[in-house]
């Protein structure tokens, strides 16, 4: 139905090409949507069916090479971010050093 209003709207004088792809896309829904609840009756129910699909599955290399995907960024442990590199900026290092020896002196603020 939808498809056909979609056509009808093509050749109208307001239709446009969208009008066109759109009457062809409905009926391409509906053939796939048809071809796969078969496809899973079919699964669901033949056993056959799904030890062909395991076995291609099985036979499918899913390892991913270890050169494809990018490198991680490593993230710094906070121990190691107050240890970190010496700080260019003489005022910067100060409240570092500051803020560091506050850490080491506050007591355990969770409680037991």
């Amino acid at each position: 139905g939808l498809a056909y209003w979609q056509w009808t709207r093509f050749e109208s004088a307001s239709g446009t090409f969208q009008n066109l792809g759109y009457a062809l896309q409905w009926p391409a829904f509906a053939v796939a949507v048809i071809y796969a609840y078969r496809r899973f009756v079919i699964l669901e129910s033949d056993p056959q069916e799904q030890a062909k699909l395991t076995a291609k599955q099985r036979s499918v290399d899913a390892q991913i090479r270890a050169d494809l995907l990018p490198e991680r960024p490593t993230i710094p442990s906070a121990d190691a971010a107050l240890d970190g590199p010496a700080d260019t900026d003489d005022d910067l290092a100060g409240y570092n050093a500051y803020l560091k020896q506050l850490n080491k002196s506050a007591p355990d603020r969770n409680p037991t």
